[in-house]
């Protein structure tokens, strides 16, 4: 089996990958300041819960978009399984033709959910990937990736506007009844929940326009089951987007 895993800036999510069905997914809080030996110690932990032992795995991938991370989850692993992961980064063959102004500065999961894009719906596509960042990935006709947006994500949105306002609480991320609010809180959900959605939905017109077509659009992420149902736009709910593209890469650079 294949131990995947993403470390988000929320979340460290752990994806166990058997040929090419994806079996499982664990979630820890992600903390920067967590020592190698801590994260090996709730990595270990997270899969014995799940019925999991660290020989069942002959092989890892990490996706990390929080740099004092890296090094630890990749020693922890290290540790786990007696095997050195094989790290989404510069220098990864990847597949795609990458056309943005700087390829090394491309995320390490915008690169995951594109190769996986290709695979599974084709081009032209845009991915939606919905979490702490909501970040927009183009691929055009050819399969090129030509870059794309990143905006804040609704709950980092939700958490600035409270913070910021001081009369303003913290409300649940949920869609009200109906976009005119009647109260505070369903005002402000009103405006973060559909906000976001109709911020998506801006967005890819806007891009269809200057592509000059319009693209399947596939919609991932922790937030996507809540925002995606909101937007005008048609799109494919795809939770295992990172997961499918993190088993593509390690079979195209496994040692």
């Amino acid at each position: 089996m294949l131990l995947a895993i993403d470390i988000g800036n929320s979340h460290i999510v752990l994806g166990i990958i058997e040929g090419e069905e994806i079996l499982d997914s664990l979630r820890m809080y992600t903390d920067p300041k967590k020592t190698e030996d801590q994260l090996a110690a709730e990595i270990l932990q997270l899969l014995r819960l799940a019925g999991y032992r660290a020989k069942d795995f002959d092989g890892s991938i990490i996706s990390c978009v929080v740099p004092q991370l890296g090094a630890s989850v990749r020693g922890a692993l290290a540790a786990l399984l007696g095997l050195d992961p094989v790290v989404v980064g510069a220098g990864i063959k990847t597949g795609l033709n990458i056309r943005i102004d700087h390829p090394a500065e491309l995320g390490a999961d915008m690169a995951c959910t594109a190769v996986a894009a290709l695979h599974r719906y084709g081009a032209p596509c845009v991915v939606v990937d919905m979490g702490t960042a909501t970040k927009l990935s183009v691929l055009d006709k050819n399969g090129a990736l030509v870059g794309g947006a990143i905006c804040p994500g609704m709950a980092l949105s939700a958490e600035a506007l409270s913070q910021g306002a001081s009369l303003l609480p913290r409300v649940s991320l949920s869609a009200p009844a109906k976009a005119i609010g009647t109260g505070t809180v369903s005002c402000m959900q009103s405006g973060i929940v559909f906000g976001a959605a109709s911020m998506i939905d801006g967005m890819l017109a806007r891009f269809f326009e200057e592509l000059g077509y319009t693209a399947t659009v596939i919609a991932t992420g922790g937030l996507a089951p809540l925002i995606a149902p909101h937007c005008v736009e048609d799109m494919e709910l795809d939770e295992d987007l990172i997961f499918e593209g993190m088993r593509i890469l390690w079979e195209r650079n496994r040692p």
